[in-house]
């Protein structure tokens, strides 16, 4: 069974929609029991990242995601909820993020041509990095679809793909047992079903 955790932010339905489209049994829940029994869990999120780390440790689901990433368990955070994973984000302040994997999150503004529209928003290919078990369905230069005004920085160990916007831009990451997308694979057609099928084949670590 997979857990979406419910802490408040998030395209929870239709992440799971995109499950049950797949065949995968997978609940919306914001009770840690549940979190704890699940084989794998799913971080979605969207909006500010201080609004969302408030909310996650304030609900204890932080604290809970930790641990069960500890145990080895798989773990997949989308959009924001990638950000989330973390160390911390210097989204309109500096504020701690979940410290599962190492690196910072900074504004796209930084690197990206001045002409470039922000957020970035719309379909963009993928370009592979290093290999990893989510990857395994889909090919490189596969397009998905991005809404974001940050991005993952200083984390080059963990970086799965890049996607090109001005600069190439942290797509997918992955530290062992967690791994993250900074697009929406629910929003990403065949290839984005065919991320999440390959994410509840993964094995704990």
């Amino acid at each position: 069974m997979i857990a979406i955790a419910d802490y408040g932010v998030g395209n929870l339905f239709s992440l799971k929609s995109s499950f049950s489209a797949i065949g995968a049994d997978a609940v919306v829940t914001n009770d840690i029991s549940e979190i704890e029994k699940a084989d794998r869990i799913i971080l979605p999120g969207v909006g500010a990242f201080g609004d969302a780390s408030k909310k996650l440790f304030e609900s204890g689901l932080g604290d809970a995601l930790i641990n069960e990433a500890k145990k080895g368990k798989p773990i997949m955070g989308i959009c924001l909820g990638m950000q989330l994973l973390f160390d911390k984000s210097y989204e309109y302040g500096e504020y701690k993020g979940l410290g599962l994997i190492h690196g910072n999150i900074r504004p796209i503004a930084d690197v990206i041509p001045k002409n470039l529209k922000i957020p970035h928003i719309g379909w963009n290919s993928l370009s592979f990095k290093k290999e990893s078990p989510v990857n395994k369905y889909i090919n490189d230069g596969d397009f998905v679809y991005f809404v974001h005004s940050f991005y993952a920085a200083d984390c080059d160990e963990y970086t799965v793909a890049t996607a090109e916007y001005g600069a190439p831009l942290t797509a997918t990451v992955q530290n062992k047992n967690v791994f993250g997308c900074q697009f929406h694979p629910e929003k990403s057609g065949e290839t984005g079903l065919k991320i999440l099928r390959a994410f509840t084949e993964t094995e704990g670590f």
